[in-house]
Parts: C-alpha cells; sequence; structure tokens
C-alpha cells in the first residue's frame, strides 16, 4: 500500500509590515505539522504575534543539504511542513529553492501561499518598465564573478532588479555608474514601513546624494534597462569602423554564401543591400 506523502508549503511572511500577512498563511502555519524557518528566533515573535504554536525547526544556508535531507524524510513520511523566510517569499534568494528542488526529486509535493515580496514591491512603485525585468538578488562578493555579472548587465534592456545592505550601497552604486554609465534608478527603503521611500534618481545623482548621507536600512535597487535604440546604434558604429570587403569576409569565412552575406551586412549597417553591392563594386570586389 503507498503511503501518501505530505506537502512542503512555501509560506511568504511580512516584509515589515505584520497586516501583509494572509489569512492561508496564518491557518497554513496553525495546520502544519512543522515549520522550518530561517531563524527560529526570529520567527518566533511572528509565531507568537498570530497565535500559532506549531513546532519549529531551523532551515537556512548552512544547514540546507543535511536538513533538507531531514525535511524531505519527514515529508515522505506523510507530515506536512512550512516552510518560511526571515521576511518575503521562501525561494527568493534564500536556501529554500534547494529544499523545493530535494522535494520535486523525491516527488513531495510543493506548493506557494503568495504573500510579501521585496523585489515585486519594489518595482511596482519603481516608476520604470515594469513590463520584462530581471531580478539579480544580492550581487556576488567574490570580485571576479560580481565584475562579470556587472558586464552582462550592461547591455541588458530589462528593468534590472538589485538588493542591497545599507552599509554596501555606495560601493555598488559607484561600480554600477562606472560599468553601466548613467541609468534611471529607483532607490527603495522601508518597504510597507512607516517611513518607506521610493527615491527616484538616476545612477549619478545616488552617488553625490549617498556621498552625502548615510544610508539606512535595506534597500532595493530598480534600475532602468539599456534602450534597444542605443544597443543598435553601438552595433552599427562598431560595423562601420570596419570596411565593407572586411565586414563581407567575416560572414563569408563563417560559410555564409556571398548573397546571404551582402544581406546581414546590410542590416549590420542599417542601409539597403544595393549600397553594400554599389560599395563591393567600387572597392573591385
Amino acid at each position: 500500500m503507498t503511503t501518501k506523502t505530505g506537502t512542503l508549503y512555501l509560506c511568504a511572511t511580512p516584509i515589515g509590515n505584520l497586516e501583509d500577512m494572509t489569512f492561508r498563511v496564518v491557518r497554513t502555519l496553525q495546520e502544519v505539522d512543522l515549520i522550518a524557518a530561517e531563524d527560529t528566533r526570529n520567527s518566533i515573535k511572528l509565531l507568537n504575534h498570530f497565535d500559532i504554536h506549531t513546532p519549529m525547526t531551523s532551515y537556512h544556508e548552512y544547514n540546507k543539504i543535511e536538513k533538507g535531507r531531514s525535511l524531505v524524510k519527514r515529508l515522505l513520511e506523510g507530515q506536512n511542513i512550512a516552510l518560511i523566510t526571515d521576511a518575503g517569499t521562501p525561494g527568493i534568494s534564500d536556501p529554500g529553492e534547494e529544499l523545493v528542488r530535494m522535494c520535486q526529486e523525491a516527488g513531495v509535493t510543493v506548493t506557494s501561499l503568495p504573500g510579501a515580496c521585496a523585489c515585486v514591491t519594489a518595482l511596482t512603485i519603481s516608476g520604470l518598465s515594469t513590463r520584462r525585468f530581471c531580478f539579480e538578488a544580492f550581487l556576488p562578493k567574490d570580485k571576479k564573478e560580481r565584475r562579470a555579472v556587472l558586464e552582462e548587465l550592461v547591455d541588458e534592456t530589462r528593468t534590472t532588479i538589485i538588493y542591497e545592505a545599507p552599509h554596501r550601497l555606495k560601493k555598488t552604486l559607484q561600480e554600477l555608474l562606472d560599468v553601466l554609465g548613467n541609468r534611471r534608478l529607483t532607490v527603495c527603503r522601508e518597504l510597507t514601513k512607516k517611513h518607506e521611500t521610493a527615491f527616484a534618481t538616476t545612477l549619478e545623482e545616488a552617488v553625490v546624494f549617498y556621498g552625502q548621507q548615510e544610508p539606512k536600512g535595506e534597500c532595493v535597487l530598480v534600475l532602468e534597462g539599456r534602450s534597444r535604440e542605443s544597443l543598435v546604434e553601438e552595433k552599427q558604429k562598431s560595423f562601420q569602423e570596419m570596411s565593407i570587403p572586411e565586414h563581407m569576409k567575416l560572414y563569408e569565412d563563417q560559410g555564409m554564401d556571398r548573397k546571404e552575406a551582402m544581406k546581414q551586412v546590410a542590416k549590420d549597417r542599417g542601409v539597403g543591400k544595393r549600397e553594400i553591392y554599389q560599395a563591393l563594386l567600387e572597392a573591385g570586389e
């Protein structure tokens, strides 16, 4: 006889305002067999506020593999477990993603109970484009990896969301300016709290502002993406630095026939094929 497995519930908790706790999350936390919390000392305050007396266990970055196996074992035995983070939605920039992966591999049902999420909250009040966006969470601490991520963002056309601690904000803003150039930016602080702010500015202005004023509170940086027009212009400019015969050779060396190469060269340079044909004739090509 097959034993029914339990369910892992990913329960979003408030990022600052306790009124953002959903009725569904409160009920689920009361009904599950166990709550896995990022920091039990922090989470006990939340549970006490909502009169929740379910047993807790710690699940965090430093025990996510060993404890993850233990939690999956209990789920396979039929227990239901809720996963909570210190604030926001589990699995977003925290070790919850590892537990979800382990559950999926073991055939355990996972469901997410929507609620507070800092990156989406910041995006919606940023005043920047919300149609397309990417989430970088905290930038890597390793210098080489951090530089690689920043360079990837140079040509990113989507709105980018980055988390940053107050003591590192000045350095991060300067790095973003140095690598990406000046962009529109909204610095969101104290989200959902009494003194919530969405400071719409630019990277240049933010560097000056925070050079004079000490940052306070966890920050979410919402950064404007690069325009497609500027990318096309830059690409066309780089191609125009080549002669047309050199440009043709670039594609012919890749195996393109002459007709296709002419078509691609014309597209790269933003001109008609006739202009490319005429230039090749004049060059004796």
